[in-house]
This record gives C-alpha cells, structure tokens and sequence, in this order.
C-alpha cells in the first residue's frame, strides 16, 4: 500500500509500505518527516512533480534505510512530489514528471521481467538497441554462433556490445591509421605507451590498471589498529605510491548534466579506489566545456554565431547543472575539489560550425595507496567473487554503446535510458569498507574493479579474465524486481565495487561491511575453466554463457582511413586603441573570468591534507591553478597536480595545440616544489575528437603524434588517460556540429614539501616583477581569448620552440622556488599576460604594479598583452639578481616592473602610457562569475555576493601568547605511545570528516577511538572509557530528510545506542563537540539547550545551496572550556556545508555564543544565521556545537591565507581548543584521583 503524508511545507511523502502503520510506527515517521501530518486519503487531487516512476531515487533508498535504522519495517520506498499550480509548471524533465493526483499506482509500473531472448537477427537487434556494432563485429557474432551452435542471447549480444564498445576498448585508439594514403607504424595507443618506455620517471604501473601509479615517499598511516570494532588510532609508516587518473563523461553530462557530471566524478574516484589491491583518492579535479551560455541576453562574442535548438539541455544549464552534480557528489563522498577548468567555445567558418555543444565533462584527481598492493594478483580457480555497494536498477543501459556514437544519433529514449543515477553516500560506504582491508597488515584483496561502462558484465569479467568465472545471478541485489537478465547483468547502477578474494577472509570483510553499513554479497567465483557465466540457480537459467575469449572478442582490427584537411582560419582584426574595450571582453569569457561561482559551492577543505587550492589571498578568489595536498597529516611530502588545455590553438593547429596543452599543465605545476623535477612529473592525457569526419582522424593523429614526440623531448611519461571520439552533435534536421578536437592534460608529481607552494596572490613587501619566456616563441594571437572575443581563430599559434629550453627554464625556475626567492607567480596562457598580472592584484586591496614591458621585444602592444604564449610571472625581492640567475642558466628572463601598495596599476610601452583601474577591472572580471551564480545561489544571493566580496577582507588577531610551536603545549608531531586521556570520534555512514577530527585530537595529546554507530546501536560500544566524544562533519543519510535526522533518529530508536549517549551526557566528567554534521546532530537532539522548550534549529544556508569557504571568525569573551582561552581572537577556518543556519528562537542573550562570522553579510556570514552565530555552547561550557571546521585548520598550510609575516608556525592556534579539552579532562581525572 502506498500512504501519504503532508509536511509542513506542503510537499507529499509517498511511502510504500506491506502493512498497515501502527501509531507509534506512523509518529515515527511524522517526526522523520519533520512533523509531518498522514493523509487519511488514498488518493491526492491537484498536480504534483516527482520523480519518474520507474527511477527509485537515491534520495528514496537513503530514506528508507533511515527506516530500516529506526526499527521500521516493511518500507521499500519513500519519495517526494512538490504540488504545483498546474501542468504547465516548470520541471526536469530528465528527472521528473508531472502527477495529475497521486494515487495507489504512483509507484507502479505495470511491467513484468522480460524473458531471456535468443537473437534471431543481429542487424536488427543491433539496430533497435543501439548497440553501435560494426558490421565485423556482427559477422564475428555469427561466427561464434556457428561454433556454439545455437543462436546467441539478448544478453550476450547487449553484453559484447558493452564490452567491446568504443568506450571500453578503445578501437580506435589501438586501430590502424592510414594517412593520405600512408599506412602509419604505431597506433596511437602506442605512441603514448612509447612515453613511459622511454622515460619511465617513477612510473610503477600505467596502462593495466584503473590508474597509474607513481613512486612515492615513505609517509604515516593514520589509522584504528582494527576496523571490525571501535577501536584506537595508531601511527604506521608505509611506502607509499602515487595515483594519477582523469576520466571524461560527455555524453551522459550533455543530456542529463546533475547525474552525469556527478556519476562521470564517482566512476573517476572508483578508478582510484579500484588501482591495485585498492588505494585511497585523496582530492578531484574537473574540467567543464560547453557551447556559449549566452548570459545576460549574449555578450559581444556570443552574438557572431547562432543559438541552436539545443537537443537536451542548454549550455546554461549544463555548465550549472553538471558543476551542481560534480560539486555535490565529492561533497558527500568526502573528496576535495581542488583545481579545475572551464571553457566556452563556438565558431563558425569555412562551412562548419564548431562548438561545444556535446560538451566535455572531465572528472579527475590524485590520491595514494601502499606500494606493496599496487599490483593486482591473478585469481586461481575457487576465489570468491565479492560485491560491495548497492542494487540493480534500470539505469545506465547501454551507456557504453550510447556513448561511442555522435549524440543525437539514436532515439531519445535509448539515450535517456543510458542516463546514470548518482549516490555518493552509498559510495563513501563501499570505500570505508575497501580503505579498511586496505590499511589492515595484510590485504586480502587478490584483484578489485569498480562497475562502470557495461555494469556487471564489464567489472566482472575483467576479474576473472586470467580463469573464468561463475556469477550466481540469485545472488545480485536487486532493487527493481522488473528488470530483465539483460539488465541485470548489464545496466551501470554506480557505487559498486567487484573483488575477488580467498574464502577464509570473506568473514573479516563482512563484518567490516556490516559496520560500514556497506551493502555486502558473495555472488560467485572463479573456475579456472576460461569460461564466463552467469547462472540463475532458482531457474536454471544461463543469459550469459560464453567462452571468455569469445565475449572479449576477435573482431578485425579497426582501420581508419582518412586524408589531410588543409583549412584556414581568418586572424582577428583588432585596433591598439580599443585596448581597454578588448580587456572587459576578454575578462568576461568563461575560460578567463573568476571561477567564484564554481569555487564556493564545493568543498576544498575536507580531509585536512589539502596545502593549496583554487582561493588565494586576503579576500579570497579562485586564482591558484596548482594544487597540492598532503600525503599524510605531517604537512611535508605531498602531490601536485595542475590543468592544460587549448583548444582553439588546436583548431588551426592541432600539433601545436598539444604542445600547448602539455605546457599550460607544466607550467601551472611548476609552482609547487617537485621532488626529482620535471623528469618525476606525469601526465594524464585525455582526448576528445569528432573522429570519423572528414579529415578529423588525421587532425587526431597529428595531434597524438605531437604529444608523444613533446613529452619524449621533455623526459617525461603519459602512463594514463582516456579517450572520447565521437564528439559530434547531431540535431534533429541533420545538422551537425563539430566539437573543436581536444587533448586535456593533467599533470602530477611528487612534492618535497607542501608548505612551498607558490601562489599568484602578491606578498605585501617592495618587491619586483620578473617575465620568464618559456617558449621563446612569437607574440602570436592565434587560438587566444582575445582572437575569440572577435569572433576569429587565427593562424598564428605560439608554441614551445625547444623541448630542451623549456627543461632548463622549467629547472631554474623550480630552483628559485627551492630557495624561497619566489615570493608569487603565475603563468600566462588564458586572457594573456595583461591577464596573470592583473590576476595577482586581484586577491587584496592594496596591492598594484608599475610597469614597462620595453625588455621583451615586441612593439604592437595587443600582440604583447593578449598572447598566450607559454612564460611566467615571478613576484622576487631582486630581480636583478633573479634574472642574472636565471640568464646565466640560459633562459631569458627580464624585470618588467615593480609592486606597489599604493593600488595603481600603470604601464609605459612604446610611447604609450596607461593607468587602469584594477578594482574596476575586477569586477569586470566576477561579474560572469555573478551572471551564473543568479542560477544556483538566486538573484538576492548573488547580487550580495558581488557587492561584498571585496569588502570581506580576513582580517586576524592571533593570540598574544601564541607561539605557533608545538612544544608550547609539550606536542609531539609524530607521537607513537599511548597518554592514556580518552576520546572518540563517533560517525554515522555518510560521515566523511573523522579522520582529520581524529588526527588534531591526536595531536593534542589524547588516544582517540573511532567508533561507529553500528558499534553502538550493537552495543559493542559503550563510550564508558571515553571522557571527549566529537561528533564529527560529513553528510550523514546524504542528508536526506533534512542533515542530522537519520543520524539522530538511530539514537533516539535505538535502545543501546539511546542509552550509551544518555548514560555520557549525564556524567561530570565529559566533554562533547559537534562540528558541521556533528553540530547539526548536537542541536536536533537539543544537547546544547537541554533546558529550553523550544530548541534551536539548523535550517538550510540562505542561498539554498552548499557554501565552502575559507573566512574569519570572532572568538567572543565565553566560557567554552575548548574556546575561553582564545576569546578575542580573530582567526581563518573553513567552512563546507549545506544546512548551517542556526535558527535561535529567543533572545540573543539566551544563548552562548562563542563564535561569530568576522562579518553578518553574506558570504563572510555564510548561512544568514541568527545573530551571526557560528556555534553555540552549553551553560556550563561543556558541550561545543559549532558550524565551520576548526579540524580543517589546524596547521598553516592548511589556510588558504595564513599571516606572511609567520613562516615558522608549525600550528594554528586552533590546537589551543583540542589542548584545552585535555586539560579539562586531565584535571577532571586528578580530581577524582584525589577524592
């Protein structure tokens, strides 16, 4: 039956449910439903937008198990429908549908599971499904037929569809090319593979695996000693390896952008899970491309080409959806987003329209794992095949085979139908479980590979490629009872892991599992016999039954024949005295304009290590374009990773294009100290083509050819990346737009020390500026931002003239960053040079330049600024001195002006002289920034946003005792042994802040338990021995329901767990502390204001949306026994959250409020909470409940703007906090000592 029940804000709860509520089960949900009323009727009048019927949400199964968690029973879905005026309300018609009533059927479907269909003809079952098989591989099939001698199942014929697709194997990539009638020698597979076998760098494995892996340091593990209990941290030290992997999903993000932007990210950090025996992603990158958003009714640019029809969704939409889905799902995963790349691009000339308008999305990131589990094992006959993570649903269906082919091509419903969804919570649970065997002595993991392209059929049979294998398909999880065998074995639900590992450790990776609440199925297991099966036992039935030989296939190699396309594009037509005017434009396009609106809606700061990303400066704006995070909480050894892309160079001029792209990545890295130098960087190469067009294969192979021959020159690998070839649009009436061939490197590397990292934010010192030419090529204007403001391409591409010149200006210029001679930096490449230099003014207030570029060479002052040839920018005390360096190192280097601090902003060049106006300018520069943030923040948001984001300066007082040394408080950075003061971490699945909690706890002096829920709603954990519990940050029930309820309904219905928190709360002797998640949990259970008949509530930000930020907080006079002793400072923290409004319905003064915002206007003040307030504590001081992450600055590094003048703080004073809690508890232990 289905039963309905109207929240307070008018929307419906349906629930399917096999019984009749009791009333205490019906309160339960009223109160889950945030006091809700049933419906007595069956059936609602009026009409109503919810999800389509046949999609059960994630947001659903995440309710439901919230049910499962409170001891209700019998529920198997929960979803929400908006009532609305009419049918002409606004919807996602990806994601939604419109009700005329809601009804006993709202959830029905009226279909059966198809049965098992031997294919009778493959041409047209190819046809019908869009398979995209060639007709060599249809001729293939028929072959295998023969041999079998029966005809070949729906199952077998979608599944070598899928596996075989472009998408997975890469035919074209691994084909034969025949250039102008020229056979050519190596494939471009090889010519990539032919980087690493020449210059292997610290390459330990590229090209077998879901990512490479590099050499890296010897560096701690922060762990619990054991992960099937509550247990104690403890300190290890392992050799470690580097992951590097970028993963592009195009097609997916184009007609449905939220899902497949957010499912293209969880895939990539899948990829790095899945590397060796398992591994741990540490931070993600994106990269968004897309035709013109047309904003404010279409800029000067965006008027020279026409809008099309677009066939899903409009480029608005997608740049705001997809960042919206990628933001969200490392949000909730827990993965940092720390550098990333935006571009928009149209152009019409010489008959054909280029554009983005199948657009590039590209999800990638580093991470780490032990080097002794690096490399996969084989499985032999008898190994158990393992799966972790969630249902089969109908979703993704042939997303592989969709994928290969130009968008637009097959019906909308097969493309819809390979539409993804995405529960990054359920993925965080299935990591838990993997970081745990993980980190164990021994792993027992002999292979892992996650479920993407081709769903089970892919993941399973690369397990058990090296044997064969038996998969018990009664024995999958099925969350649609619908679905046919074809779609179990082959849709692409996502946040599912496959493993294979000996029988004897299934019982220790279950019990974890089940403490992680990370679904756990033992579905089959390898034969040894080469043969690949799926069986279902109850039927006897096999949709798959195939020689593993014959699945993977032997179809004909691919060959592809193209000829050389000679096209000119038209330079642009510019003025010197229109100069000014150029700028405004080229400080509005997307790839050039500030990034805030993508920046502040996605957490930078969660897991503690992150030493530099996307902010800088005292006002903080998205300038960095290197990133770096920590390997461990030690703050030395780390990874850098860093962006490059150009694709209109690429247009007029593909191999340059790729020198282009590899340099822009090097020379974004380069400001991070690298260990080894550039011979121990990596790449990753990614790229996207509209091949199969008339000369576009050969653009494609010039471009590779390019690369290859770059990155051999340089010394340097490109041991991963992937490709998408089928970057055409295709509408309605035949016409066709060409996405403009791309390659989209990212570049990693080792670095010696993460405090080194260099930023382009000025140091308020007198100082000089110094251009370093890194390519020592023209001032060409070709494929520049300035060339598309004018609506042209241009010929006239720079590139790097010699791969052994740019070595040396690469080593020199690492060498001044080694001696702490570079104070800031930046490389010029989008917007040109006028554009880094004025970016390094743009992160405070003060700061200017003074300028005269006379040194460089070249007299036509557009050229000179505009041009994206490949240099730098260095902020040096001497640059005299720098550039005698520098030249005597034989790179040519040259002062081309001074810092000031007077805000001026001047330059003399050939007789001209200028004077701009760098706030103006800036704000020129955020106001695209503004345009898209309407859209996801809203107008009043926005606006406010724009107008106060210069005028939120940090501003700190540190306190006057504060040393920034640990020894002040008697710290051990590294501390081995036990101190015997107690503490937990207590996390619900979901939560992904506990570890770095678990480390400044740690730091302090106290042992700290990790303990789960399940331990204590198992009664595992009691929290007796414990005298400080920390309710730590994250997204509990992906905060489903509002954030902290499912948490704080498994406390509050739930008998053991009830009673342990109960039982701590009511001892003297306890300290507590809620921090984001924690503190929502804190204030729903009312343990903050025990004594208040109304409690406070923790509501959703103002602007509706997730807000991270690096801001000021006011430490007020209070009695906070973690906060009194830093009252009136004025201090840097983070914050990341969806929910953080305190409402506080009495007075201000019926409250302590220890922290406030540094300013009530939003964004300094984030969330729009009652009276300012950041956290608010208990009468007796006891029990903390604040909003921003103290854990998440605890070191220097970990600011995005720390004080200059304090380069040797080893420690924020944020540890005073955790100090302070031992100390209480240390004295509270000698008290009852002395009782």
């Amino acid at each position: 039956m289905i039963l309905f029940f109207r929240t307070p804000s008018k929307s419906v709860m349906a629930v399917e449910c096999d019984h009749a509520l009791t009333q205490a089960e019906s309160d339960k949900l009223c109160w889950l439903f945030g006091e809700a009323a049933p419906e007595s009727e069956e059936n609602l009048k009026g009409h109503f937008v919810g999800p389509r019927r046949e999609m059960i949400t994630p947001w659903s199964t995440n309710a439901v198990e919230i049910t499962q968690n409170m001891g209700l029973s019998g529920i198997s879905r929960i979803e929400e429908y908006f009532p609305v005026k009419d049918e002409n309300a606004d919807r996602d018609p990806m994601l939604q549908r419109m009700y005329k009533g809601l009804d006993q059927e709202v959830f029905t479907t009226n279909r059966k599971p198809e049965p098992i269909v031997h294919i009778e003809d493959l041409e047209a079952y190819n046809e019908k499904e869009g398979l995209a098989l060639s007709k060599e591989e249809m001729d293939y099939l028929k072959k295998v037929e023969q041999d079998l001698g029966r005809k070949l199942t729906d199952s077998e014929v979608f599944g070598f569809a899928q596996i075989n697709s472009e998408h997975c194997r890469h035919k074209i990539f691994n084909g034969q090319f025949v250039i102008d009638g020229e056979e050519k020698d190596t494939t471009l597979f090889g010519l990539i593979r032919k980087t690493t076998n020449e210059h292997p760098g610290r390459v330990i494995s590229a090209y077998k695996d879901n990512c490479a892996f590099l050499q890296g340091p010897t560096v701690e593990q922060f762990a619990p000693a054991t992960h099937d209990t509550s247990d104690y941290f403890e300190i290890k030290e392992f050799e470690s390896v580097i992951s590097i992997k970028a993963e592009t999903h195009n097609f997916p993000t184009t007609v449905e952008p939220f899902n497949g932007a957010a499912t293209g990210t969880g895939g990539e950090i899948r990829d790095r899970i899945a590397g060796g025996k398992g591994a741990f992603p540490v931070a993600g990158t994106a990269v968004y491309m897309t035709a013109y958003p047309r904003l404010d009714g279409g800029r000067e640019w965006e008027k020279q080409t026409e809008s099309r029809e677009w066939l899903y969704q409009t480029p608005e939409d997608i740049l705001i959806k997809a960042s919206n889905g990628a933001s969200d799902f490392g949000n909730k995963f827990g993965q940092p987003l720390i550098c990333g790349s935006l571009q928009t691009f149209e152009h019409f000339e010489n008959g054909k329209k280029y554009g983005f308008d199948k657009v590039i999305m590209q999800a990638g990131g580093v991470g780490y794992g032990r080097k002794q589990d690096s490399i996969k094992d084989e499985p032999h006959a008898g190994d158990k095949v393992v799966l972790l993570g969630g249902d089969n649903y109908r979703i993704g269906m042939g997303g592989g085979a969709v994928s290969s082919v130009a968008t637009g091509e097959y019906a909308g419903a097969i493309e819809l139908n390979a539409v993804q969804r995405s529960n990054p919570e359920m993925q965080k649970r299935v990591y838990n479980a993997i970081r745990a065997v993980s980190e164990e002595e021994m792993n027992p993991v002999i292979s892992i590979h996650d479920h993407g392209a081709g769903g089970h059929l892919n993941c399973l049979s690369e397990l058990v490629e090296a044997t064969g294998g038996r998969i018990d398909m009664d024995q999958l999880p099925i969350g649609d009872p619908t679905l046919s065998a074809k779609e179990i074995v082959g849709n692409e639900s996502q946040e599912r892991m496959g493993l294979v590992m000996k029988e004897e450790h299934i019982g220790k990776l279950r019990r974890i599992a089940e403490r992680e609440r990370a679904p756990f199925y033992v579905i089959g297991e390898a034969t040894g016999d080469m043969q690949f099966t799926f069986v279902n036992h109850k039927t006897g039935e096999k949709p798959i039954d195939l020689k593993l030989e014959d699945m993977f296939g032997k179809a004909p190699r691919t060959v592809l024949n193209d000829r050389t396309v000679e096209e000119t594009f038209e330079e642009p037509a510019y003025r010197a005295g229109n100069l000014v005017k150029y700028l405004e434009n080229v400080l509005q396009l997307e790839a050039v304009a500030c990034k805030d609106w993508l920046t502040n809606k996605v957490d930078r700061s969660v897991t503690g290590r992150i030493a530099m990303q996307q902010t800088a400066g005292s006002i903080q704006l998205p300038l960095n374009d290197c990133a770096v995070v920590a390997l461990d909480y030690q703050g030395t050894h780390g990874i850098a990773t860093a962006l490059g892309h150009a694709p209109a160079a690429a247009l007029a001029n593909a191999p340059k294009g790729s020198v282009l792209a590899i340099t822009e990545a090097l020379t974004n890295i380069v400001f991070a100290p690298i260990d080894g130098g550039l011979s121990s960087v990596s790449l990753s190469a990614n790229w996207m083509w509209p091949c199969k067009n008339p000369g576009e294969d050969a653009r494609l192979y010039s471009a590779v050819q390019a690369a290859s021959d770059y990155a051999l020159a340089l010394g340097i690998n490109i041991p991963t990346g992937k490709d998408s070839l089928s970057m055409t649009q295709k509408y309605r009436d035949g016409e066709l737009v060409y996405a403009p061939g791309t390659v989209i490197i990212t570049s990693a590397a080792e670095v010696s020390d993460v405090k080194k990292a260099v930023s382009p934010a000025l140091k308020h010192r007198r100082s000089q500026l110094v251009y370093v030419d890194m390519s020592r090529s023209a001032f060409g204007l070709g494929g520049s931002s300035l060339a598309q403001t004018l609506g042209s391409v241009g010929m006239e591409v720079p590139t790097v003239q010699s791969a052994d010149y740019f070595s040396k200006a690469f080593a020199a210029v690492q060498g001044l960053i080694a001696e702490d001679k570079v104070l800031a930096g930046h490389d010029v490449s989008a917007g040109g040079l006028i554009t880094a230099l004025l970016e390094m003014t743009f992160a405070d207030n003060t700061s200017g330049m003074d300028l005269s570029f006379a040194a460089l060479g070249e007299r036509d002052i557009v050229r000179l600024l505009f041009s994206e040839k490949p240099a730098l920018v260095l902020q040096v005390e001497n640059g005299v001195e720098v550039c005698e360096d520098l030249k005597f190192a034989g790179v040519d280097a040259y002062v081309i002006g001074d810092v000031n601090q007077e805000r001026r902003f001047a330059f003399m060049h050939d007789g001209l002289e200028m004077s701009l106006l760098v706030n103006d300018l800036r704000d020129t520069w955020f106001k695209t920034s503004y345009l898209l943030d309407r859209r996801q923040s809203g107008p009043q948001k926005a606006a406010q946003r724009f107008a106060n984001y210069k005028n939120q300066e940090l501003v700190y007082k540190f306190p006057e005792n504060f040393t920034g040394k640990l020894s002040q408080w008697e710290l051990e950075a590294s501390r081995r042994k036990p101190s015997g003061i107690r503490a937990a971490i207590i996390r619900e699945k979901g939560i992904n802040g506990d570890r770095e909690m678990a480390w400044c706890m740690h730091l302090a002096g106290m042992d700290v338990k990790d303990v789960h829920m399940t331990d204590l709603i198992a009664g595992r954990e009691t929290l007796e021995d414990v005298n400080l519990i920390v309710f730590t940050g994250g997204f509990s029930n992906s905060d489903v329901l509002g954030s902290a309820k499912g948490w704080a309904g498994a406390f509050l219905y739930n008998e053991k767990a009830k009673k342990a928190l109960d039982k701590f709360f009511a001892r003297p002797d306890t300290l507590s502390l809620g921090v984001c998640n924690g503190c929502q949990l804190m204030v729903e259970l009312g343990l903050i204001t025990p004594a208040h008949e109304e409690k406070p509530q923790m509501l959703h930000n103002d602007s509706h949306k997730f807000e991270s930020a690096f801001l000021g907080v006011q430490i007020e006079p209070n009695d906070s026994v973690m906060l009194k002793s830093l009252s009136g400072s004025r201090l840097g923290i983070w914050v990341a959250h969806g929910e953080g409004k305190f409402r506080l319905p009495y007075e201000e003064s019926c409250y302590n409020i220890p922290v406030r915002y540094l300013y009530p206007e939003y964004p300094a003040n984030p969330n729009g909470s009652d009276y300012n307030a950041a956290a608010i504590c208990s009468v007796d001081g006891r029990h903390l409940a604040i909003m921003p992450h103290l854990e998440r600055a605890i070191r220097p590094w970990n600011w995005a703007y720390y004080p200059e003048e304090r380069t040797e703080d080893e420690v924020t004073p944020w540890i005073e906090a955790f100090v302070n809690a031992r100390r209480w508890i240390e004295r509270k232990k000698g008290e009852t000592r002395n009782e």
